[in-house]
């Protein structure tokens, strides 16, 4: 195990859990490793979106309402 993880007490469903041991078992990964993966795949999402957020930071913002005219001046409502 690698001396910067934490230990850390994480409360799933039984279902998870099982499922979780059982890919365990048949991918010779350990549970932490599969967790550990599920996270960091999370954050990986998690900044790609904010970086996305950033990107289209000046473009201006369309009401919900203008959207709707739009859609039903275009013919699509």
């Amino acid at each position: 195990m690698d001396k910067s993880s934490k230990r850390v007490t994480v409360y799933l469903q039984s279902d998870f859990h099982h499922a979780l041991k059982v890919k365990s078992a048949e991918t010779e990964y350990s549970v932490s490793d599969l967790v550990n993966d599920a996270v960091r795949d999370a954050l990986r999402e998690d900044a790609l979106d904010l970086a996305a957020v950033a990107d289209r930071a000046a473009e201006p913002a369309i009401g919900f309402e203008d959207v709707l005219k739009k859609l039903r001046r275009d013919g699509k409502l």
